[in-house]
């Protein structure tokens, strides 16, 4: 018997026997054996002690690799299990995967209290378990034998996955005394897993379910070298620094109180913020074409069966009754825009129809799913609905893509995209959808935009094109999305009459360009650590007189900015001024003018910097002429 593998290049490697992913590698070089993980054959991931006793593609990963890496994560979230088994006796194993950034295993732990402490001892024994150096093996089981192997060992999570998979035999790994049920691949031994921390406990209910068991989540990470690990750690302060739930109470910006879980309370300040993105959002759509509607927030069941979102949305949706009637709170915008459409026949000489709607939506998230205002129960969408004729598709996407381009340049941000396509619960033809995510990969490619494919993961009434940025840590977010829908101009009857007299139904884009006010307010927040740029910031300039001598004319130069629209304040109160100082940097707040006598009696002002610092003496004009500058210019270097 021989087995020829076709390596990624294209190459071929023949072998006159049934061989081992371990083999093909060393066949390759010893050096890629030497750091092989994992091998994909045939498109399976597989171990590389596993046989290949016919033909196959082949592909070997290492931890160079984003797969690579996953299985030495998944391996390692092993690895705290088995050292969880060591401390806590009766503790039981939900499911363990591997996760961006690292792993996570949720515990039964039956009545223990652990707490953050507790890492700390589970590390311990996790690094004795590496010097042990055990290997990890894969055996293989008929399914009900599985399933009498926990039952005997009381670990009833496995038992219920066991007994809902649909497969006679079963695979499972043992690395000494602990053996868990897994389709794997792993690494080949403990004492590969080297180099790894445990970040954070959680809790987590069984399978997501809130009527199931409360679990233990513990979170871990793990690298192929320490250096890597350092750097991740360091990211992960920093993103605590810059967590937007703490700069939100510390700013007085916004907060979620316990009197609304997921309902967001924007301050005055906060409202500043959130006032300044809108307004830039409107004057920029004006520019664009748009025309702004307000729909409804509560809109009869009968729409929401007519749009789809009740077959395929009502687990997320708030229901109320009004005059023995059934209504639903809106979790977004479209069919009120189907209607605001509607209201009136149309030309095609009016098409491309525009319009942008600030629409306040709710949906009905689990509390678990809960985070600041990155998940919240109710925001404002920044939607847009564009109706067009069919040859109007690729040119309409190509200016929302450009649209969005200017927005996320503003504030500094780089991006990628990804298209995503037909999903398996979706409404419409196979023709619709592929003409639809055809117009969609032409209009990319014509703007020479790179792009990643996400097979099956478009709205279930079109493709779409996702948004994703990049925070100045490294962070990225889905923000904009640009849908295209042929269904929902169908399921409302909308049409226009075309150049021959006839009716013809219009093409459809959704899009939104922040996502979500709320959430895109949060993502700035930790972008900027809560160092707006001037024209967001909620107070530009702050005024510190020395002493009382100034405080009037600290308040008369404050005054004068303020009229001209800038956003300024004085804090003269009796304290230091180094104190004074100090609390408008902790406020982060972009200018600081200090005034003292020199200052009064020569009209001007001492200019401080939050990043430049001091920047010396200047007349009022100068200074004003600088800020409506920078504002103007919406300059991020502040």
């Amino acid at each position: 018997m021989s087995v020829t593998i076709k390596l990624p290049d294209g190459s071929e490697k023949k072998f006159d026997q049934a061989v081992s992913c371990m083999q093909v590698a060393e066949s390759i070089s010893q050096g890629l054996a030497k750091n092989a993980v994992c091998a994909e054959v045939n498109g399976v991931m597989q171990d590389m002690s596993a046989m290949i006793a016919g033909d196959a593609e082949f592909r070997v990963f290492t931890l160079k690799n984003d797969e690579g890496l996953a299985v030495l994560r998944h391996s390692t979230a092993h690895l705290m299990a088995q050292a969880i088994s060591r401390i806590w006796k009766n503790a039981k194993f939900a499911i363990g995967p591997s996760v961006k950034n690292g792993f996570y295993y949720d515990v039964d732990f039956e009545g223990a209290t652990i707490a953050p402490e507790d890492l700390a001892k589970i590390e311990a024994e996790m690094n004795k378990i590496v010097k042990e150096n055990l290997p990890i093996v894969r055996e293989e089981m008929p399914r009900t034998e599985a399933i009498e192997f926990f039952k005997k060992h009381g670990d009833f999570y496995k038992v219920e996955i066991l007994s809902e998979l649909d497969a006679d035999t079963v695979s499972l790994y043992r690395q000494g005394e602990y053996v868990d049920l897994c389709r794997g691949p792993h690494m080949t031994s403990t004492g590969r897993l080297k180099v790894f921390k445990l970040t954070s406990i959680a809790g987590a209910y069984w399978r997501g379910d809130t009527k199931n068991k409360m679990l233990t989540r513990i979170y871990g990470t793990a690298f192929e070298k320490k250096s890597e690990l350092d750097e991740y750690l360091t990211r992960l302060e920093e993103a605590k620094r810059r967590d937007h739930r703490k700069l939100g109470k510390d700013l007085d910006l916004f907060d979620i109180l316990d009197e609304g879980p997921g309902f967001p309370f924007f301050f005055p300040k906060g409202m500043i913020l959130r006032n300044e993105l809108e307004s830039f959002w409107r004057a920029e759509h004006v520019k664009a074409g748009y025309e702004e509607v307000k729909t409804p927030m509560i809109l009869n069941q009968e729409l929401w069966h007519r749009s789809g979102h009740w077959d395929h949305y009502k687990d997320n949706m708030y229901v109320v009754k009004i005059d023995d009637e059934d209504y639903a709170i809106k979790p977004m915008n479209c069919p009120g825009g189907m209607l605001a459409f509607k209201r009136k026949p149309h030309s095609y000489r009016d098409l491309p129809e525009r319009m942008a709607e600030l629409g306040l939506v709710h949906r009905h998230e689990l509390s678990g799913a809960l985070h600041g205002l990155m998940r919240v129960r109710c925001f404002t969408q920044d939607d847009a609905h564009i109706f067009m004729t069919p040859e109007q598709i690729e040119s309409e996407i190509e200016g929302v893509v450009r649209l969005i381009d200017s927005f996320y340049s503003v504030f500094g941000f780089k991006y990628n995209l990804e298209l995503s396509t037909r999903p398996e619960d979706s409404m419409g033809t196979d023709e619709q959808w592929e003409t639809a995510t055809c117009a969609l990969k032409k209009a990319l490619d014509t703007l020479g935009k790179k792009y990643e494919v996400n097979e099956g993961d478009g709205a279930f009434y079109g493709p779409k094109i996702d948004f994703h940025l990049e925070d100045s840590i490294g962070r990225t977010w889905q923000c904009g999305t640009i849908q295209l829908d042929f269904q929902m101009p169908e399921r409302f009857d909308l049409t226009y009459v075309g150049q021959d007299g006839e009716k013809h139904r219009p093409v459809m884009i959704h899009r939104v360009v922040f996502g979500s006010i709320e959430r895109f307010i949060a993502i700035l927040t930790e972008h900027f650590a809560g160092a707006f740029p001037l024209w967001l910031a909620p107070v530009q300039v702050e005024l510190i007189p020395i002493s009382e001598n100034q405080s009037e004319y600290a308040h008369n130069v404050c005054d004068k900015l303020v009229a001209m629209g800038i956003r300024a304040e004085v804090d003269d109160r009796n304290e230091k001024m180094g104190y004074r100082i100090r609390e408008a940097q902790l406020q982060k707040i972009p200018y600081m003018l200090v005034l003292g006598e020199k200052e009064k009696e020569a009209g001007s002002v001492a200019v401080r910097n939050r990043k430049h610092g001091d920047l010396g003496v200047m007349s009022f004009d100068e200074l004003a002429n600088k800020l409506q500058q920078e504002i103007a210019e919406k300059s991020s270097d502040i």
